[in-house]
């Protein structure tokens, strides 16, 4: 609206049933809005709340002593996505009945899971037994330092299927 007196600037608000809102204090000559003061205020909070980091999160991957193969890769990929996406990451083996006899089975298996990650994550916190679990907690490594191990599966097998499909649809037609 340009530079006006302030007695008509709130005399404009006043017709327009909002506030008269200083935005800019240091400014010659001051800026000033006309809005509802609640609104403006519900902006700034809002905006403030965008401007928070919103720090690392922690994710947990489980794990059990007797993991297959297939389960432990698929696991550590996830690990690796968490961790490239900034989170923490915390590993928790869980030991059921007999399994406590053999801890140290579950040692080897959290330091192969520290090991199978050392490229994305340092260790936080080492494994540690508690009762019938151990815990390791890892964090990422800088954004330029981490190197993926375990990669997500392409989708090529998926293509591929639709070839046997057909040889099996063309031996059960009739002749």
């Amino acid at each position: 609206m340009g530079v006006m007196k302030l007695s008509d600037a709130l005399r404009e608000a006043q017709g327009r049933g909002l506030d008269l809102v200083e935005v800019a204090p240091t400014a010659n000559p001051p800026v000033c809005k006309i809005v509802s003061l609640g609104k403006f205020r519900y902006d700034l909070s809002k905006h403030d709340k965008d401007k928070r980091p919103g720090g690392a999160k922690l994710k947990e991957i489980k794990f059990r002593v007797n993991i297959d193969e297939h389960d432990y890769l698929t696991k550590v990929r996830h690990g690796e996505e968490f961790l490239d996406r900034g989170n923490k990451v915390r590993v928790q083996l869980q030991f059921r009945g007999r399994e406590m006899a053999h801890q140290e089975f579950g040692m080897q298996l959290m330091e192969k899971v520290r090991d199978d990650l050392a490229g994305m994550s340092q260790v936080e916190m080492e494994p540690k037994i508690t009762g019938r679990n151990v815990t390791m907690t890892l964090t990422p490594l800088p954004a330029n330092r981490r190197k993926r191990r375990f990669l997500p599966p392409s989708k090529e097998k998926t293509e591929g299927s639709s070839e046997p499909d057909k040889a099996a649809a063309a031996q059960l037609a009739p002749s």
